[in-house]
């Protein structure tokens, strides 16, 4: 079965799945944005990254950006609605031009539905400005007052935005603040495979609705606890485990006809910025790992250790340019919706490979350009806007 096939069953649902939507959405608190990278096989058309505090955003088309910008202005009104002025707390990536850009776009956009917008945190107070693609974006002086909230020239914001993936622990203040999106979503906390187990019912409902195989809108995964690369008991049975899931994508390749061997993705079930990830097709390559790719494998953004691996199958991607490089989308939301579809390219891997690499490039195309356009508002859109119904179902299950 191929998906592209079947664009027309998907159209002829569009109305029951966007009431499904609206019903599911009400459920749930729906993240105020968020960004998906997608693989599409074809016969595999799923999510294998889930953000809940994107950055790329300099990556947006400008049309794209003003859409992005009114979808922010209905969540602000509807979730804060005295809100007048938001802040925005970064990451410290201060020699990181592309990531400075990144906020630099977020501000605009912010602006551009009618805030007043700031940026700055304590960690770069003193520096004034930083450095992005297009120019300096001007800080400002961010500090604890006596009540440990957080002050932006002595006042406290009506909103703060977070696009901070917490990796290193929780923000001293930041749990007084009315702040979006939740910290408890940061990596000191967030597991990939809860978002998996929050997709996966919001993933059969929707295909029970199409009439498909839920297994065509998402990998499989497991979560491979307590593995310590270093012990060679532990490399053995991570390798018993890993052939064991293979056989099982084998089998189910088998069953549909599709003609290739299967490949798992190995990466850190907590981790970012793509740190800790590998491909295999056979356990035994865990067997004969390198000392320098175990220790890639085993350390996350920040250094910290490893402790659990999600074990994911692999999707290739069938999408490519006109050249012949192997693309795949990034799908940027805000209030829930697909709003704006970029493209990271990389000529220099394969259908299989993990793209996101310094030889990645981006490109964004306008709607009336883009010659993936009746799969984006498709089954790509679909897919991304399930994972941030599920991103709000992952978060209110941390606070239950």
């Amino acid at each position: 079965m191929n998906l592209r096939d079947h664009n027309r069953m998907l159209e002829g649902k569009r109305e029951e799945i966007t009431a499904w939507m609206k019903a599911k959405r009400n459920e749930v608190a729906i993240p105020i944005y968020g960004s998906v990278d997608v693989r599409d096989a074809g016969w595999k058309i799923g999510v294998v990254d889930a953000n809940h505090f994107p950055a790329g955003f300099n990556n947006v088309s400008k049309e794209n950006l003003a859409e992005l910008s009114l979808l922010f202005k209905e969540h602000v009104h509807r979730s804060h609605p005295n809100c007048r002025w938001v802040h925005i707390y970064p990451e410290s990536h201060t020699r990181n031009q592309g990531y400075v850009e990144n906020i630099s776009s977020i501000k605009a956009m912010i602006e551009e539905a009618g805030f007043l917008c700031t940026v700055g945190s304590p960690d770069l107070n003193g520096l004034h400005a930083m450095s992005g693609l297009s120019g300096p974006l001007v800080l400002e002086e961010v500090e604890l007052n006596d009540n440990d909230e957080l002050t932006v020239g002595g006042k406290i914001p009506d909103l703060m935005l977070l696009n901070n993936d917490l990796t290193d622990g929780e923000i001293p203040g930041i749990q007084n603040a009315n702040i979006t999106p939740p910290p408890h979503m940061g990596w000191f906390r967030r597991r990939k495979s809860h978002h998996y187990e929050a997709l996966r019912p919001y993933i059969n409902e929707i295909s029970i609705m199409i009439g498909i195989d839920p297994w065509h809108l998402m990998p499989d995964y497991f979560v491979s606890e307590n593995k310590c690369l270093t012990e060679e008991a532990c490399r053995v049975k991570l390798a018993q485990e890993i052939d064991g899931f293979l056989d099982q994508l084998r089998q189910k390749y088998l069953t549909l006809g599709i003609e290739r061997e299967p490949t798992v993705v190995m990466k850190n079930d907590s981790g970012t910025y793509g740190l800790g990830v590998m491909m295999l097709t056979s356990g035994s390559q865990i067997l004969n790992l390198s000392n320098r790719k175990a220790n890639k494998l085993r350390y996350a953004k920040g250094g910290a250790e490893v402790e659990n691996f999600l074990i994911q199958e692999g999707i290739p991607t069938a999408l490519a340019t006109d050249a012949g490089e192997t693309l795949e989308p990034v799908v940027y939301l805000v209030d829930g919706e697909a709003a704006s579809w970029f493209y990271r390219i990389n000529g220099k891997k394969s259908d299989m490979d993990n793209l996101n690499s310094p030889s990645a490039r981006f490109e964004n195309y306008e709607d009336s350009e883009n010659p993936y356009i009746e799969q984006a508002h498709g089954w790509h859109a679909l897919v991304a806007e399930l994972s941030m119904i599920a991103m709000g179902a992952e978060a209110e299950a941390w606070q239950a």
